[in-house]
């Protein structure tokens, strides 16, 4: 599989990603074993009828996991069965009681707790299958740049926390319980990964401590405004540069991984018109 061209590290990757991410994401979509895969979960979900019906089929539930970011997940058939089984409606289920959101969101999103199937509706498919490619295209940065993933990521996973009905607190927990997002806060903050085996109290204090040392407030809510989220970024991916987060290249247009190279290849044959032309600007002004 071809993966994103991402010709530099650190902040410069991450203006070149930012800037190319609509054509670079086209073109990953395009890709055979991709289509494949969604094709198959649009002609086969609304054949599910319970969580077992889903862990059973490996094509659909490899569609499934992938949205969430669960992709790991994929041997443990038992346990994600549970998850979707018990739902979030009870405060005791399984999802509501794993530290990891995660699990809670997809329970949430495929609701076999309430009965029927739901999954026939278009919209339902295809907010599955756009999730699920854009995790996809996350991973295969992740394969060059651990921290370009991550900030990747940070829209969409601090976006549907922010877009909850909370407390201050309870936003903290949520980003706590989170794992990529706590990770892009920790590096962002200057907060050890050792923080995470304190008590939860205190964990709490140290986040809201750094982020009103740093950003001059302890409100979440800032980070909903793009400027403030773009900053919060430009933290995390500069300080997980300085701390070797990433074993990503820094090779040049002619270096770096195969994948990296095609896909830049690609998207220059695309002219200098429209989304892809912003690649060709950012590396000719270096």
């Amino acid at each position: 599989m071809i993966g994103p061209a991402i010709p530099f590290a650190g902040i410069a990757g991450w203006a070149v990603l930012t800037r190319t991410r609509e054509t670079q994401q086209a073109t990953f979509d395009r890709q055979p074993q991709l289509t494949r895969d969604v094709d198959y979960f649009r002609a086969n979900i609304s054949n599910v009828k319970t969580a077992k019906d889903l862990v059973s089929d490996r094509r659909l539930l490899t569609v499934a996991l992938g949205a969430f970011g669960l992709s790991d997940d994929i041997g443990k058939k038992a346990f994600i069965e549970k998850v979707l089984a018990e739902g979030t409606l009870n405060p005791d289920s399984l999802a509501n009681r794993l530290p990891d959101k995660r699990y809670a969101l997809l329970a949430s999103s495929f609701a076999f707790e309430l009965g029927g199937s739901p999954f026939a509706g278009r919209t339902f498919q295809e907010r599955i299958v756009r999730a699920y490619l854009d995790r996809s295209f996350e991973t295969a940065v992740g394969e060059q740049s651990t921290s370009l993933r991550l900030a990747l990521g940070l829209e969409r996973d601090l976006g549907a926390i922010l877009s909850g009905q909370n407390t201050q607190n309870g936003f903290w927990f949520a980003v706590m319980g989170t794992p990529a997002v706590r990770r892009v806060f920790e590096l962002a903050l200057g907060l050890p990964q050792q923080t995470a085996s304190l008590d939860i109290d205190r964990q709490l204090d140290a986040f809201k401590t750094a982020s009103e040392r740093i950003f001059g407030t302890s409100d979440l809510r800032q980070f909903a405004a793009p400027e403030k989220r773009e900053e919060l970024i430009r933290r995390f991916v500069l300080n997980a540069e300085l701390q070797g987060l990433d074993q990503s290249t820094r090779a040049g247009l002619t270096g770096g991984p195969p994948g990296a190279v095609a896909a830049l290849a690609l998207l220059q044959s695309s002219a200098a018109s429209g989304p892809g032309g912003g690649l060709l600007q950012i590396l000719a002004a270096r």
